[in-house]
């Protein structure tokens, strides 16, 4: 047996193409070999950034149960969705930094949520329900980490006009918001989805 796997790994180490992927500066030249890495470069990184795009589009973050019968239905009903400027937030605008190197660490975050779906950990109306306090504290408290970053990505401070608001929200602004004590996420929990049970919430009346 031992000597037939040793005439055919002799065979087999003697193909030209074997030889030639095992020790190519043997066999091409460097002009070659430096064409040939650039080339499959470009390849790699268009593959890669286009799966990574198809991830951030709203078609994708609902295409799970979890997603579409849940989150995504609240979405519908608030003003990020349906609103009298017709413009609209997705999913990914809201969730996943813009920034290349925030994005790909988000998007190694959101591999617990692969896991997650495929363990259906959430694929009832009931789990959901009974984790929903846990995944909002955990998405507000990566929102306040970054100070509010994806909301920033629309609204700025310095396009904030506080004499469109109303006194109260003006205000509120002005002492909160600009002074850099609150970030946005810190008042405007349950802007796109339902809140949970926020008893035992820090500041949260």
């Amino acid at each position: 047996m031992s000597a037939w796997i040793t005439r055919t790994w002799g065979r087999f180490r003697g193909n030209r193409w074997v030889k030639t992927a095992l020790s190519p500066p043997a066999y091409l030249s460097l002009g070659f070999l430096t064409l040939g890495g650039f080339v499959a470069g470009v390849i790699f990184w268009g593959g890669f950034n286009t799966a990574l795009e198809y991830t951030n589009t709203e078609k994708f973050c609902v295409g799970c149960h979890e997603m579409q019968a849940n989150v995504f239905e609240e979405l519908k009903g608030t003003i990020h969705f349906t609103n009298r400027s017709g413009v609209r937030a997705t999913c990914p605008d809201c969730h996943v930094p813009h920034e290349w190197t925030n994005k790909i660490a988000r998007k190694m975050q959101a591999s617990k949520e692969v896991w997650g779906h495929i363990f259906g950990s959430i694929d009832t109306r009931e789990k959901f329900l009974s984790m929903r306090k846990h995944l909002a504290e955990r998405e507000w408290e990566r929102m306040k980490a970054n100070d509010s970053l994806e909301c920033r990505n629309c609204h700025s401070d310095e396009s904030m006009d506080l004499t469109k608001q109303n006194p109260r929200a003006a205000s509120a602004h002005e002492r909160f918001l600009f002074s850099g004590e609150r970030t946005c996420i810190d008042c405007h929990k349950g802007i796109a989805h339902r809140l949970p049970d926020m008893s035992g919430v820090p500041g949260w009346q």
